[in-house]
């Protein structure tokens, strides 16, 4: 557009002495000679006012030229003071939001990804996603991930939460099937080491039961009433055994969540592990595996989306166009973090607009600034080229006229 307009002031220019040559041989070359000589002082004073925003016009340092680079830290407060009173506060906000209804489209784009722009706009967050995750220092960043992990768990007592998790599970009887798999591996347990009883009878009997062999016999006893006590506590689930265990896991469950001393030694079992150098290892360990399938990911949202996660968040979209109460919950809920977000986060956010256009050099803020608005602003300097032609050929015909 530059180019366009600074062609059309030299072809001006050019029809200019044209018909200035020319006008003595007909009075038509006077409205054209009138035409270019406006057209070009026109063109020429466009030229200068929008040059003169940007840099000094011919590099000569005329007042009041270069006014973005001369005035870049007072267009950034300004920015951001824009930013703070129009758009950042929270009741603005929250009208805004009220209009956009996020569950809908996030549910239209789940339940059809490749739909209506959809394939674009996957690949453009796929794009952006994996770039960012190549971009972050990775060491640092997991750092920062681990460390909040550990301090999450260092904060949070787990011994309350075992407790009522427990007590839960007895509740809906879920530690049933633990303690039918605890019964059945107690009885191969005790078929495959049969053995083993039979040698500690045999080392711990006198001379004489060894003698009369009576030590196999005790043996045998032994074991087949192992055998019978644990295929009995398989067949019956309300024998006095199983009875016994659920009372003592039940009796756990409250000394999780109400015995202080034993809440005191889990938490110091907690961070006994936490400090163990293995477990450092396996947190470490969480976090590559956990980046590397955000990568994977990123790189392939249609493999993603292909597999069962994608087949639950295909019925995620649908149910979230078909449902319209879930709907506005999850609306209220965006709403409420993005006022929330405006409330709590806005002054730093006008503090970062505001520092970033500062640090920026005078030729970043000038360059930006005129790929963002010069096209437009080429336009003006061809508008001023031909309205000043017309404005020419207007004096011109009055002139005649007089």
């Amino acid at each position: 557009m530059r180019r366009v307009a600074t062609g059309l002031l030299v072809l001006m220019a050019a029809a200019f002495f044209a018909s200035r040559t020319l006008e003595p041989r007909h009075p038509v070359f006077g409205f054209v000679r009138a035409f270019a000589e406006a057209a070009m002082v026109g063109g020429l004073a466009d030229w200068f006012a929008v040059t003169a925003l940007f840099r000094h016009p011919l590099g000569l340092p005329i007042p009041h030229t270069a006014i973005i680079p001369r005035n870049k830290n007072r267009i950034g407060d300004q920015l951001a003071s824009f930013l703070r009173d129009y758009f950042l506060i929270p009741a603005v906000v929250a009208r805004r939001m009220h209009r956009i209804d996020v569950a809908g489209a996030a549910g239209r784009w789940l339940a059809n990804p490749r739909g209506a722009g959809g394939s674009r706009l996957t690949r453009g967050v796929s794009r952006l996603a994996t770039e960012v995750l190549q971009a972050l220092d990775q060491e640092r960043l997991g750092g920062m991930v681990r460390a909040m992990m550990v301090t999450r768990v260092r904060e949070t007592e787990v011994s309350p939460m075992l407790g009522r998790a427990l007590a839960a599970a007895i509740a809906e009887e879920r530690h049933r099937p633990v303690i039918d798999a605890l019964v059945r591996w107690m009885r191969g347990a005790l078929s495959a080491n049969e053995h083993l009883v039979r040698a500690m009878v045999h080392d711990r009997a006198g001379a004489v039961l060894r003698w009369t062999g009576l030590d196999e016999t005790l043996a045998n006893k032994i074991i087949d009433g192992l055998d019978k006590l644990v295929a009995e506590m398989a067949e019956n689930r309300e024998h006095p055994v199983r009875i016994k265990v659920e009372e003592a896991l039940v009796s756990v469950s409250e000394r999780l969540q109400y015995d202080h001393d034993l809440r005191a030694r889990v938490e110091a079992l907690k961070i006994e592990l936490l400090e163990n150098a293995a477990m450092q290892d396996w947190i470490n360990g969480l976090w590559e595996q956990a980046r590397s399938a955000m990568l994977r990911a990123a790189r392939d949202p249609d493999a993603l989306m292909a597999g069962r996660l994608g087949e639950a968040l295909h019925q995620l979209g649908a149910t979230l166009q078909n449902d319209p109460r879930l709907g506005r919950i999850i609306n209220r809920f965006v709403r409420r973090a993005a006022v929330g977000a405006a409330a709590d986060y806005g002054d730093a956010i006008v503090r970062l607009v505001s520092e970033t256009v500062r640090g920026w050099d005078e030729q970043t803020v000038t360059m930006r600034l005129e790929h963002a608005v010069g096209r437009d602003l080429q336009f003006i300097r061809i508008n001023g080229t031909l309205v000043g032609g017309l404005v020419g050929v207007a004096i011109h015909i009055v002139d005649v006229l007089l």
